[in-house]
């Protein structure tokens, strides 16, 4: 029996006349229930795979009474962001144990594509769903938040919406970090930013401007430059802020991606300025950089036990995990304005 690909995903009858059994039998044989002979099995399997057959797992999982699948989805800005693969990796594993399977997707920080995702998923009846949120409001979840559906949001908070987070520390880390350039001695500290709209660059900021009024800094703001989003786009930022005069004789880079640019523009510089990335960077402990560090791992690991006592039947009032920052000083937060001149007109 020859198949025309073009003609479609082969289907079970399919698989059922090439093996020589009824329907029933071959999905039972598929399904590996036990009351199927070898023989049978082994046929309906060499069948199956010869025309590309797959079952239908959540189908069958809803045939068999069950509202949801196995399936955990994840939700979150960029697969390219080593942050948030480093959060899919705990979260994994940790729902690897209890059987359940993690589906990834990226939204690429756009809030339409976001919430088309997310339908999609909710209509796969997946078991919950873990989301690093680009949206500035969700109330749109609260239906299937209302009908059992758990979510979990990561690294940015729930707006509208009363469910489980799990949170860095933002506003103190990036408080440590302007207080460690300013008590070198910098008071003109370049800093740029990610996409404003994002609470996880409004705490940091505010964080920062906490350091900054603390040292007495009150035009600290003249040096920043916001939505530097890729590593493109901050190494342009960083760059122009070089070209100022004067320039600024520090920079505070307010995550892993717009560090990288930050690096990328610094190359070659005589005298580089002072750097504090916030998130680790890779080979950042090789390159000297100091950073704003945290555990991106037990962030994932985090969300998905409250995941799982959601799934386990708790009903409690929304939780709250934050997740704490720490200072890694590695040498490029730690070199000085290059001469006395330089750090006048605070």
């Amino acid at each position: 029996m020859t198949t025309d690909r073009k003609a479609g995903r082969p289907s079970l009858a399919q698989v059922a006349a090439l093996s020589g059994v009824s329907i029933k039998t071959a999905s039972r044989a598929l399904a590996g229930e036990p009351r199927v002979a070898a023989d049978t099995r082994s046929r309906v399997r060499d069948a199956a795979d010869q025309l590309g057959y797959r079952l239908n797992g959540v189908a069958r999982e809803l045939r068999r009474g069950a509202s949801t699948s196995t399936l955990v989805g994840l939700l979150i800005g960029d697969l390219a962001n080593p942050f948030y693969s480093r959060l899919a990796g705990g979260l994994e594993r940790a729902l690897r144990m209890r059987g359940l399977q993690l589906i990834t997707a990226s939204t690429d920080e756009d809030p339409e594509w976001e919430r088309r995702l997310a339908d999609a998923l909710l209509e796969r009846r997946v078991r919950g769903l873990v989301i690093a949120s680009t949206a500035t409001e969700h109330a749109h979840f609260a239906a299937e938040h209302h009908h059992g559906i758990p979510f979990v949001f990561v690294d940015r908070p729930p707006v509208a919406l009363a469910v489980d987070s799990v949170l860095l520390d933002n506003h103190h880390g990036a408080r440590q970090a302007g207080a460690h350039l300013t008590a070198v001695g910098h008071r003109r500290i370049g800093v740029v930013g990610d996409l404003s709209r994002l609470s996880t660059h409004r705490d940091r900021l505010d964080g920062f401007a906490e350091a900054m009024r603390a040292a007495g800094v009150a035009n600290w703001a003249d040096y920043l430059v916001e939505n530097a989003h890729d590593v493109a786009t901050a190494e342009r930022a960083v760059l122009g802020l070089l070209g100022r005069a004067p320039a600024p004789t520090a920079l505070f880079t307010m995550n892993n991606r717009i560090t990288v640019g930050a690096l990328r523009a610094l190359r070659g510089h005589p005298a580089p300025p002072a750097l504090v990335g916030f998130d680790e960077v890779d080979l950042g402990d090789l390159l000297g950089v100091s950073v704003v560090a945290h555990d991106p791992e037990e962030m994932g690991r985090r969300a998905a036990r409250l995941l799982l006592d959601r799934i386990d039947g708790h009903r409690g009032p929304a939780r709250q995990v934050v997740i704490p920052t720490r200072l890694l000083a590695r040498g490029s937060g730690e070199r000085p304005p290059a001469s006395p001149a330089t750090t006048a007109g605070s």
